[in-house]
């Protein structure tokens, strides 16, 4: 059930062909339209890890969005798990 102003957040990890092909710029972008906060950043062992908080609605578009990622990626798996919110006020790219 998703109450106006709850906020949720999770832990969404995207596996596959995820580096390399603007899946953080375009996870950034995606992030912004609806209205998530955090971040997301490459990861050593070839993965996307994003911390995605907000609307409990926005922050499930979102792992919606990254199981398909940009035109160019070729997700094979995401997994979701959920975190605390930590209260950020914008959605960063961390390099």
């Amino acid at each position: 059930m998703d109450l106006q102003g709850s906020r949720t957040a999770y832990r969404i990890r995207a596996f596959g062909k995820v580096q390399g092909v603007w899946f953080r710029k375009h996870t950034a972008e995606q992030a912004g339209a609806l209205g998530v906060k955090g971040w997301v950043r490459n990861e050593a062992d070839g993965s996307v890890l994003i911390h995605a908080e907000g609307a409990t609605s926005a922050v499930e578009e979102l792992a919606r969005w990254c199981a398909m990622g940009p035109p160019q990626a070729e997700v094979k798996n995401v997994r979701s798990t959920p975190t605390r919110p930590e209260g950020y006020a914008q959605f960063t790219i961390h390099r």
